[in-house]
């Protein structure tokens, strides 16, 4: 059986190989991959896998991004730090997950449940874990900020930008207004959808409506002004260029 894993935490993607040799030594890991860009890379150019061990969160983005550029055949383990959000939508959908940090017992149990799936049951859960992946954009329109004894509901349209400082995760409005919110940016990247909101750096979730002028900065990076003020300057790295320069032309494809 051959086995692609798909983890940027080095330490993560080496216990899960380590532990696939000492209890699964039939299975053979062909690579390890550490980015969206990369997997989908990847994924066009060779044969896909027996199996796909996918962690959520990567650098560059939500790994269900992938599913949008690629037909993933494979059937998918999920791994994921603790994330409320993402382990109700397994559960619902009945979707195979490993949470961190990775154990032998755990690892076993999901080739175990594997092995013994037929033909036509592993083809119905490919089938869930896509429609679960499209659905992922659309989950949430509406987040409830709670401020004092007041709730109140921010519409995602409404989003400018978030911001994360201290460990505390703001959402800013067009009209500059604060929204405290009580999850990550990476809960956040998982939620809002691909297509109008961008993952800048750590710092900074953007919206696209928000981008207002693109500035060549030193070594090849670009700092964005937005149509509201910013705590600070939000810098793409160069790394990033190509994958921020792409989600733009598609967004705007005539520019």
């Amino acid at each position: 059986m051959k086995a692609l894993i798909i983890e940027d935490e080095t330490a993560a993607a080496r216990n899960l190989a380590a532990i696939l040799r000492t209890s699964a030594p039939e299975v053979e890991v062909v690579a390890t991959l550490e980015s969206v860009a990369e997997s989908i890379e990847w994924l066009r150019t060779n044969p896909q896998p027996d199996l796909l061990f996918m962690d959520i969160h990567l650098a560059d983005g939500d790994s269900f991004r992938i599913f949008d550029a690629v037909e993933i055949t494979s059937p998918v383990i999920f791994t994921t730090a603790y994330d409320q959000y993402a382990l109700e939508a397994f559960k619902v959908n009945s979707i195979d997950y490993l949470l961190k940090p990775l154990n032998e017992a755990d690892v076993h149990r999901a080739l175990t449940k594997w092995q013994r799936l037929t033909s036509a049951e592993r083809h119905s859960y490919g089938s869930r874990v896509r429609t679960m992946a499209s659905a992922r954009h659309d989950r949430e329109e509406v987040f409830l900020v709670h401020v004092r004894d007041r709730i109140i509901p921010l519409h995602r349209e409404q989003i400018a930008y978030c911001y994360t400082s201290n460990e505390r995760v703001t959402a800013y409005g067009y009209d500059g207004a604060a929204y405290p919110l009580d999850r990550t940016l990476e809960m956040l990247q998982a939620t809002l959808p691909a297509t109008d909101f961008f993952r800048a750096n750590r710092q900074f979730i953007i919206a696209r409506r928000a981008v207002k002028e693109i500035v060549v900065w030193f070594g090849s990076r670009l700092a964005l002004h937005l149509t509201v003020e910013t705590p600070e300057r939000i810098i793409i790295s160069k790394a990033r260029v190509p994958e921020f320069k792409a989600w733009l032309k598609a967004v705007h494809p005539d520019e």
